[in-house]
């Protein structure tokens, strides 16, 4: 998704663009003007409901500067000057998380949080009760979960398909075994330059945390409660304390396994990518790209054409079965404008993707064997 909406943002910037907005709707605030900022303000451009841009502040204060010229805003030397926002995005390395997250609440701020939450499951915890029976809306940055694409795999593993298409009337049947790839060179270089996530202090630890943390709390949302995990990681890049790739074997509650393979590698023309296999009892899906498709979709009979969803199609078959798909970010703004400050996903959907990664890094330490992840209350 990075690669394709950095793209985007680079063409699409425009003040005009931004013109309807001024002065209606709340004021948005941002810690942090990187790449992953920039693809949130992106999202906020194309959002219907109207914001106003506010403070940005950055350690890099020229980085700040850009950012308010591509997006609105006023970028500021004092970060104590981004909470006269209504909101606040906190986009900046993640062990900053916990102070910036407590800055917003004591100010009575909504806050939209970056993932990871913290450096480690202890700091996500900490970070995570800032915001325990806190009444403005508050979000994370895992936004997978208004992907078209995996917002559509929940709808078939569902049996949400239509009268006529492909499918068993009994659905796709338990799932057996899912095999997810997530690759991505490593992100201190290219379009990411970010140097922090090869520090061990500012990042915490490295494929599995900084950039996995979306694949953990997918595979719950989408296929249940995880039971136990098995992983093992490389250090082939060489950065202390930085795991370049981690596979790791997670046992379903409900019987199936998912294999995952995290990587960081040296080839820079290569997009950050995901793809998935799910084989199910009575259907097989696939998925070639995180956001957009193709989703393809077999079902169990023996001449079983393949539906393929992608695009403004996909979009559309999730409309036709009255599936939210609106951003992360517009989500965010609805709930800033009325709708309930419950969203999804919240702070305790990122501290249960901690804990199964504190399994995963539990069972690295162990040489590979298996770890069970503890329920969550």
């Amino acid at each position: 998704m990075p690669s394709r909406c950095s793209t985007a943002v680079a063409s699409d910037r425009s003040p005009a663009g931004r013109s309807d907005i001024k002065g209606e709707g709340p004021a948005i605030g941002f810690y942090g003007a990187g790449l992953i900022a920039m693809l949130h303000g992106f999202q906020l451009e194309q959002s219907p409901l109207p914001y106003r841009m506010g403070p940005i502040y950055d350690t890099d204060p020229k980085r700040a500067e850009r950012f308010a010229e591509d997006f609105g805003g006023t970028a500021v030397n004092d970060p104590g000057e981004v909470v006269v926002a209504d909101a606040v995005f906190v986009c900046t390395w993640t062990s900053e998380h916990r102070q910036l997250v407590a800055r917003c609440v004591e100010a009575g701020r909504a806050v939209f949080c970056e993932k990871p939450l913290g450096v480690d499951v202890n700091d996500a915890r900490a970070v995570s009760a800032l915001v325990e029976g806190y009444d403005r809306p508050t979000m994370v940055g895992l936004v997978l979960r208004s992907s078209p694409a995996m917002l559509a795999v929940r709808e078939l593993l569902a049996g949400a398909l239509s009268p006529g298409e492909a499918g068993s009337p009994e659905g796709v049947g338990a799932v057996i075994s899912v095999v997810f790839r997530d690759d991505q060179f490593l992100p201190n270089q290219g379009m990411y330059g970010s140097s922090w996530r090869t520090d061990r202090a500012r990042a915490g630890s490295g494929v599995l945390l900084e950039h996995s943390i979306h694949d953990l709390d997918l595979i719950e949302w989408l296929f249940g409660p995880v039971r136990s995990v098995s992983a093992l990681d490389t250090h082939i890049a060489g950065v202390d304390g930085i795991e370049d790739s981690v596979a790791a074997t997670f046992r379903l509650a409900a019987g199936g396994t998912v294999s995952l393979t995290s990587v960081w590698h040296q080839v820079l023309s290569r997009p950050s990518q995901r793809h998935l296999e799910i084989f199910c009892e009575r259907a097989m899906i696939e998925v070639l790209d995180d956001f957009d498709g193709p989703v393809n979709f077999t079902g169990p009979e023996a001449d079983a054409a393949t539906i393929s969803l992608a695009g403004a199609e996909l979009t559309a078959w999730l409309d036709e079965r009255g599936v939210d798909t609106r951003s992360a970010e517009t989500k965010f703004l609805a709930a800033l404008g009325g709708e309930s400050p419950r969203l999804d996903p919240g702070f305790e959907h990122a501290l249960r993707a901690h804990v199964i990664a504190d399994s995963a890094y539990a069972s690295i330490a162990a040489g590979g064997g298996a770890v069970e992840v503890p329920c969550m209350g």
